[in-house]
């Protein structure tokens, strides 16, 4: 079949519409129960919601929010409309996901009817998610979940990109996109061992169950230090040097803090500096 990933992007935004028509069928018009009053709340005002906050989730609902136009009766309705677009944006990169590891048994492009099987497969699953309970459930209400599931969805779906092409950039983006869901939820932290295993088995001549065993080990090292070293106490040691540069040194409120992020960003920089010299990317 001729221009299989046309035809394979177009299903994938064709279930986006499909997905975020049923959604906003189906959405809640105002406030619903749960947290979800409290994140409309917090993203209209920019406050500071329950532990740990989700700040990203609560400025991009801001943005929505704007859409109400100043109508504050309206200002829950599009907070949950932007749950209809990241689940139905999610539904998509499932989709996608599902047809890359469906080509690699079907082999697409090789004959019409393997290339019919991988958009089957794709669609079956994309459309079981997209009308799932837990899932349709989140995509109707102003909730952290969907947009979590968005994040998590494009982490899978960039691993795979990097498996087909081994194109580094691809992890940049992986790395990057992990960092931007902290600010909503730590669910795309579970995809760490996935991206692990991947990286092994693409990267590794021979697999062995020691290597396995080794490349679980290495994941969950990387998920227990983003998890509490970069989540916790990379903001507990921020809020410790500030309170040590006001109480101790005598000097402004948030000079400690402001200090450790420019130092934070310093060592960041000397580290990329050093990767590129020596081309250890």
């Amino acid at each position: 079949m001729k221009n299989y990933q046309k035809i394979n992007n177009l299903i994938g935004l064709t279930l986006f519409v499909v997905a975020a028509c049923v959604y906003l069928l189906t959405m809640e018009p105002t406030v619903s129960f749960w947290d979800c009053g409290e994140f409309i709340a917090a993203s209209y005002k920019l406050q500071v919601g329950h532990q740990p906050g989700a700040p990203l989730f609560l400025m991009i609902g801001k943005l929505f929010s704007l859409l109400a136009i100043g109508n504050t009766a309206k200002i829950a309705y599009w907070m949950n409309f932007s749950s209809v677009i990241f689940s139905a944006a999610t539904v998509t990169f499932l989709y996608w996901s599902i047809t890359m590891i469906a080509s690699k048994v079907q082999k697409s492009g090789d004959t019409t009817l393997s290339n019919l099987s991988v958009f089957s497969a794709g669609i079956i699953g994309a459309l079981a998610f997209t009308f799932s309970d837990t899932f349709w459930f989140s995509a109707v209400e102003a909730e952290v979940y969907s947009l979590s599931m968005l994040f998590t969805a494009i982490v899978f779906w960039a691993a795979l990109k990097w498996e087909r092409n081994l194109d580094n950039r691809w992890l940049v983006l992986i790395a990057f996109v992990i960092g931007l869901s902290i600010g909503v939820h730590l669910l795309s932290l579970l995809a760490i061992p996935a991206i692990v295993l991947i990286y092994y088995f693409k990267k590794t001549a021979k697999v062995t169950i020691p290597g396995i065993l080794k490349a679980i080990g290495v994941a969950a090292v990387i998920w227990i230090t983003v998890q509490y070293i970069v989540v916790q106490y990379l903001v507990l040691m921020a809020a410790k040097l500030d309170i040590f540069f006001v109480n101790t040194l005598g000097l402004a409120f948030g000079t400690g803090a402001l200090s450790f992020i420019l130092l934070t960003i310093a060592a960041l920089s000397y580290g990329i500096h050093y990767s590129i010299k020596k081309k250890n990317y």
